[in-house]
């Protein structure tokens, strides 16, 4: 699955510009399902498997990645900027950048040598920094780009051992996993979702799980994994190479927790997300029609949102497979 993790890394998504991603799965996954779009750019695919189950089961990845979006263009020729996503300044700080996927630049502030000491010991503010594209003016910047541009970190793919990094694993990982199941599993029908815009407030998964309209629903994505150091055991969240994380609740769920208890005991390798923080696309898809019963199931990553995001190819395996065995589980559950 790695060499597919990269082909979906590599491509720019950010939210409300899903195009390219969407584009690329549609090439992979149209021999073996129905396939539609919704006006939001959502695609929705039907895979027929072997019996029906009687419960109608939805499974979510999301296509978009953080990024930003141009707000302004200075007399200068730099750009000003707001992050689309959260993204902490420390991961934007001199970082390279690619617009439109082909306008380079720098994503700077103030210089250091001007900068003053009580300055230099806290992060600066977004709205302080602006990206460096070479242009001498407005003008010549105005030829290049226009404001409401997106871009992204620039990133390379690297395999070190089982780990690999790279920007945007969020949550590419969840729809390789996705397609993965799509072209191999073929037990019960299942449909599959690739939402758009759940960094900007998980606004696709909304849309498409109203058109679905599923009894349950398995949401497929990546995790803060914070075990590195001099962070505490208790604030750790979860951990590389301990499995696929299932959530018990976040800000946005407090998740079925007969689901839960199946998948902790489903003897493939797992934990549990262990802080009940952030959110994912079941805060909207388990509040959608009269409430679909839902279950979270997560790739550790560290420094996740940055372009250098670090995740283990044992957990990926382990969240594919926890997603095989929930399908058959919730399709079984009486």
């Amino acid at each position: 699955m790695t060499d597919m993790i990269r082909e979906l890394a590599l491509l720019d998504a950010t939210s409300g510009d899903e195009k390219a991603v969407r584009d690329h799965i549609i090439s992979k996954i149209k021999p073996y399902c129905d396939i539609k779009t919704d006006a939001l750019g959502n695609m929705i695919a039907f895979k027929k498997g072997k019996k029906t189950p009687a419960k109608k089961i939805m499974l979510d990845a999301h296509m978009d990645e953080v990024g930003f979006i141009i707000t302004h263009i200075t007399k200068d020729g730099f750009l000003r900027f707001k992050p689309v996503g959260g993204i902490n300044t420390s991961a934007l700080m001199f970082k390279t950048v690619l617009i439109n996927g082909k306008t380079a630049g720098v994503i700077s502030g103030k210089p250091i040598h001007l900068t003053k000491d009580e300055e230099c010991k806290k992060l600066p503010d977004a709205d302080k920094l602006y990206i460096d594209i070479g242009a001498k003016s407005g003008e010549e910047a105005e030829r290049i780009l226009t404001v409401g541009d997106r871009g992204v970190m620039v990133s390379d793919f690297t395999v070190s051992g089982k780990n690999i990094i790279s920007k945007a694993l969020d949550d590419r990982i969840g729809c390789a996993i996705l397609i993965k199941l799509i072209e191999e599993y073929g037990e019960y029908d299942f449909t599959a979702v690739f939402s758009v815009q759940e960094e900007v407030g998980l606004r696709g998964a909304k849309t498409a799980t109203y058109a679905v309209n599923p009894d349950a629903a398995i949401i497929l994505e990546s995790t803060t994994a914070a075990d590195i150091a001099d962070v505490p055991e208790d604030k750790t969240v979860c951990r590389l190479g301990g499995g696929a994380a299932v959530s018990f609740m976040d800000r946005a769920t407090v998740y079925d927790r007969e689901y839960y208890a199946a998948a902790m005991n489903s003897g493939i390798p797992v934990q549990p997300k262990s802080a009940a923080t952030g959110g994912n696309n079941a805060g909207s898809v388990h509040l959608s029609g009269e409430g679909v019963r839902t279950i979270a199931i997560s790739v550790p990553c560290r420094y996740i949102h940055s372009s250098s995001s670090v995740a283990n190819t044992d957990d990926i395996r382990a969240a594919y497979d926890l997603a095989k065995y929930m399908i058959g589980y919730i399709a079984n559950d009486k």
